[in-house]
């Protein structure tokens, strides 16, 4: 087989394509990959979030057994509320 500058020219274009279906499927695996972490990073967030609301609310409760009411008792109702839909994915 004789290599001309036609041959090198249709090795140069299927090597090419080669490389960008690599490069795209690199892509989409990194793409893919991301969504993951981010998807745990989420889930961590909204862990350390609920805890977060369960202590303010307890809180809040405490402040009501010492006397406190009137915006402190609308703020309890309204957590509660708040974490009964959430609870049911009503929100």
């Amino acid at each position: 087989m004789y290599i001309n500058f036609e041959t090198i020219i249709q090795v140069g274009k299927v090597l090419g394509a080669l490389v960008l279906i690599g490069g795209i499927l690199i892509s989409i695996y990194e793409w893919y990959s991301r969504q993951n972490e981010q998807d745990v990073e989420i889930k961590k967030m909204k862990e350390e979030q609920c805890l977060l609301t369960y202590g303010t609310l307890a809180c809040l409760k405490g402040l009501k057994e010492l006397g406190c009411n009137g915006p402190v008792t609308e703020a309890i109702d309204k957590m509660e509320k708040h974490l009964n839909k959430a609870a049911h994915d009503q929100e």
